[in-house]
Parts: C-alpha cells; sequence; structure tokens
C-alpha cells in the first residue's frame, strides 16, 4: 500500500526535513552562475546528455523519462543518453530535490531524492538546469504577491529575496501565478497552515505553486529562451472553432459531406465548449438521419510528415443516431511512389445508445507521410435521431493510454456524500495483468479524493509472473484543454514492489 492516506509534499518541505539549507530552497548555485537566465553562455545545446545514476529508485528513473517526454512534446528541448560529452546531467538520489542552473560545461548533479519522483517536481528541477529562477524571485513580485515575512521559519528569509534584471529576465512575459516555478502558499512557514505568501488577487491563492504541469507562460518563456519553433512529437490538432477546419479535406469517395456544425441546440452542443460561448463551440457533423443505408462521409486530415513509428491519435465523439452508425479510423499513407493512396484501415466504433461525448485513443504506426481520416458509415436512417459528431482532435508521436475511464458528471458526484466508491470495469495491462481503479469522492474530507489502484484475476493469471514485481503504473486525471500542448493533467506514478503488498493483495495509490 503506497502512499495510503499521505499528501502530497511540495519541494520545500522535502528539503527542510533533509536538512538542506540551498539558494532559492532547492538551487545549488555559485555567484558566478547567478545570472545563467540572462547569459546565453549558460543555455544548453540540444540534445541534452544525461546520465541516471544507479542509485536512483526504480520509480524515479521512470519519471524522468515521463518528464523528458513532456518536454518534447511542448518544446524543441530534447535528450540523449551520455555518451562522453564534456557537458551533461547526471540524475542521482540524493536528499531532497534539488538542480543547478544553466549549462555549467562540465556536467552537473540533479538530485531526485525521496519523495521527488512526480512528474511536475522532475520537471520544475529540469527548468533550473535549463535556467530558470523561482517566479515569485521576480523584480516587481510585489505587484502581486504578498510575502508575510513574520510568518516565515527564522534563517530562511533569503528564500524569498528578489532578483533585479541583472540576474532574472521574465523574456518579457506577464507574472504567472500559474507557474511551475512558483512557491506554494505553506513554503518555509513557522506555524502550521499560516502562509508565507498570498496573492494580491485572492482567486489564486489556491492557484499558486501548483505541481501538476508546465503552464502556457512557462512554455512560451522556455520557447522564446531557447528559440524554438516546433516540437518534437506534436503533429497535429484541431478543435474546429475555424472555418478551415485545420486543413481538413472532405474525402472523394464520399455520398455526403461532414459539415461544420455550431453546438448551439441544447443536447448538441460542442465537446470544446459545451455550448457556453456565443459565437463559438464549433464540431463536425455527419446526418445519419436521412438518405440511405450505407452512405458514407470522409473527413481527411492534412498531410502528416512523422519522425517516429508511432503516433496517438486522440478525439472525442458523439453518437446520437442510429444503433447501427459506425465510425471507422483509417489511415492513408504513402504507397512508394510520393503518392499518397495506400489505404490501412485501424479500428471501428460502433454507435449505441450513450449520448455523451467519449474520448478515443487510437495507435497508428505510420512510417512514412500520411494522412488521417474518419470515415462516417450510415446504419438505419429511418431509426436515427441525428448523426455522428467529432471534436478535439490530437495526433502526437507518443504511445497512447493502456486504459481511459471515463466518470460522467463528476462534480455532482463530489457533492453526493452518499456515494462512497466508484469502480472501474477491469482493464489489461500491455502484459495481460488485469487491473482495476477505485475512486472515493470526498475521502477523508471534501476537498480531497482518493484514488487507487489494484491487481485484480485475469485470464492470463495461470501463465503471468506473480507477484507482478518492478512494473510502473501511472495515473492521470486529464486536463480537457483541446490544445495538448497547454494540459496541465494530474498525474503520479508508482513501481510495484514486495513493499506493496497488502493483505487484500492489492496496490493503492493515493492523489
Amino acid at each position: 500500500d503506497t502512499g495510503a492516506g499521505e499528501i502530497f509534499k511540495d519541494i520545500p518541505h522535502i528539503n527542510l526535513a533533509a536538512g538542506l539549507d540551498l539558494f532559492q530552497g532547492d538551487i545549488l548555485l555559485s555567484k558566478n552562475q547567478r545570472n545563467a537566465l540572462r547569459n546565453e553562455t549558460y543555455r544548453w545545446k540540444f540534445p541534452i546528455p544525461y546520465i541516471l545514476g544507479d542509485d536512483l529508485d526504480l520509480n524515479a528513473k521512470g519519471v524522468i523519462l515521463q518528464a523528458f517526454e513532456m518536454f518534447r512534446l511542448k518544446s524543441c528541448i530534447d535528450f540523449k543518453p551520455y555518451e562522453g560529452e564534456r557537458t551533461y546531467i547526471f540524475f542521482s538520489k540524493q536528499e531532497g530535490c534539488w538542480s543547478m542552473v544553466g549549462d555549467l560545461q562540465t556536467g552537473q548533479n540533479l538530485s531526485i531524492g525521496s519523495g521527488c519522483d512526480y512528474r511536475a517536481i522532475v520537471e520544475h528541477e529540469i527548468l533550473h538546469a535549463l535556467g530558470f529562477y523561482h517566479e515569485q524571485s521576480r523584480m516587481d513580485r510585489d505587484d502581486y504577491v504578498n510575502i508575510w515575512w513574520d510568518e516565515i521559519i527564522a534563517g530562511k528569509e533569503h528564500n524569498f529575496a528578489k532578483y533585479d534584471d541583472s540576474y532574472i529576465t521574465d523574456l518579457n512575459t506577464p507574472y504567472d501565478y500559474e507557474s511551475l516555478m512558483h512557491y506554494e502558499p505553506l513554503s518555509f512557514n513557522k506555524n502550521e497552515n499560516v502562509p508565507t505568501i498570498t496573492t494580491k488577487i485572492p482567486a489564486f491563492d489556491d492557484i499558486i505553486g501548483q505541481r501538476l504541469d508546465l503552464s502556457a507562460i512557462d512554455l512560451e518563456r522556455l520557447n522564446r529562451m531557447y528559440n524554438c519553433t516546433s516540437t518534437h512529437t506534436f503533429l497535429d490538432q484541431c478543435s474546429f472553432e475555424f472555418e478551415n477546419i485545420c486543413g481538413m479535406i472532405q474525402g472523394t469517395n464520399r455520398d455526403q459531406d461532414w459539415v461544420h456544425q455550431q453546438g448551439s441546440v441544447t443536447g448538441q452542443e460542442d465537446h470544446t465548449l459545451s455550448g457556453r460561448c456565443r459565437d463559438a463551440g464549433y464540431f463536425m457533423f455527419f446526418n445519419t438521419s436521412s438518405g440511405q443505408a450505407d452512405e458514407v462521409a470522409i473527413l481527411e486530415s492534412r498531410i502528416l510528415y512523422p519522425k517516429r513509428t508511432q503516433q496517438c491519435l486522440q478525439f472525442f465523439y458523439r453518437t446520437i443516431g442510429s444503433p447501427s452508425d459506425k465510425l471507422i479510423i483509417w489511415l492513408k499513407e504513402d504507397d512508394g511512389t510520393g503518392n499518397i493512396r495506400k489505404m490501412r484501415k485501424i479500428q471501428t466504433f460502433q454507435a449505441n445508445s450513450d449520448s455523451n461525448w467519449k474520448i478515443a485513443h487510437v495507435t497508428l504506426n505510420a512510417q512514412k507521410k500520411f494522412r488521417y481520416l474518419f470515415q462516417g458509415l450510415k446504419g438505419n436512417p429511418s431509426s436515427s435521431l441525428g448523426g455522428i459528431a467529432i471534436d478535439d482532435v490530437t495526433l502526437t508521436e507518443t504511445p497512447c493510454p493502456t486504459a481511459v475511464w471515463v466518470i460522467h458528471n463528476f462534480s455532482k458526484i463530489l457533492e453526493n456524500s452518499s456515494i462512497s466508491v466508484i469502480e472501474s470495469p477491469r482493464f489489461y495491462s500491455p502484459e495481460g495483468y488485469g487491473f482495476g481503479i477505485s475512486v472515493l469522492p470526498n475521502y477523508q474530507n471534501s476537498s480531497y479524493a482518493r484514488i487507487a489502484f489494484h491487481l485484480c484475476s485475469g485470464e492470463n493469471d495461470a501463465v503471468l509472473e506473480w507477484p507482478a514485481l518492478n512494473r510502473q503504473a501511472t495515473l492521470t486525471v486529464l486536463d480537457q484543454d483541446p490544445n495538448v500542448l497547454k494540459r496541465m493533467s494530474s498525474s503520479k506514478s508508482f513501481t510495484t514492489s514486495k513493499d506493496h503488498i497488502n493483505s487484500g493483495k492489492s496496490v493503492c495509490l493515493e492523489e
């Protein structure tokens, strides 16, 4: 049972418990490095060589690799295994979570100690290594936050110092309450539950110190600092808010078109905005309530050029037509002559009576230039009340999740104290292990929900290895921003070990 009942501890609390007294709480820094954000000699060249120390926990190694993938998805930052280069980052398990700032040209340490193996914490420390300081150390911070000096632990006041433009530049971006580099309110506080830092706009008191992911402004600064114009693993995204529908085209072998439609009618809202915004909220719609059975509509993406051999197509879809309607995903690839015409059927989604928006993940394996296609297939028009809708399409060169569980009306569930637990269906890992997820709303108090992961019996038990040790599980609560580059999802990983086996033969994860 890992982390049962334990609330997430942020970097200042971890480092205080470890007895560390570092610059700004988690920076190992000498005076001649204090202008690393401004001095371009401290900028890295990519890919950044790295070493994962043998002393790192297995879970920490997996989380570090996840952080690398997030930087590749959202920026031009890249990493490679060390091959004798002069400059590199050595990830190790020392006391606490800390980093040096900028490329020191000699190789440098970055510590992911006990309690630091969260993707967001690793991203925070990598941002230090890339040249970033904490948000509240900006020269203009007093316009945006209050520092309560009397509530700071004696001797820790230096962690709240601010620095002028010779040390730190904001890269012409506004103060960011959502920054991954911002202190939380209770950082270095001497009285429990009494904050050392609050925001001038009270609504942001619960926002500062978020440890979800890079904020939009974090990314803007990072991409300005390193002159990023593209990312490594992002290929395509469309929320259909504009008439050009992101360069998609109607297929030639079709009976009718997908229609660019606005969700202005109750019960027909789009997924992106759920019909809440005037003159917005568009999606693509295939009407299956008229015409003949087996008629089709085809929507093709623009031409895309893969760098990897695996892609994940994510989209939201809704079926409000006949139960015999189908949505079929195709891959149209270069046939070897430069023409994109080699067709491959990938997956079929059968309509059903559930009229909610549903999320889909489809694995593609394109190795040459390609398009992806949405084919709508009309079932029985006489029994159709509408049709098929698609929205918020994203294509990345990353693996698709192993399993996805959608809980509808979750905010209402949180308000209902009589619901003690929600159980997922059984899923299977790529190796064949059965597992499930349990959600306990209002666990302990109304602001804390428990998410538990457990192995369960399955059809492959007789041939699998037991106990299932040294397997990493990652649970993510998905931010549904239509732009994957701006998503700030909550994620927690753990790796199974003998210490996690309890009397119930389950492994539990708290978030």
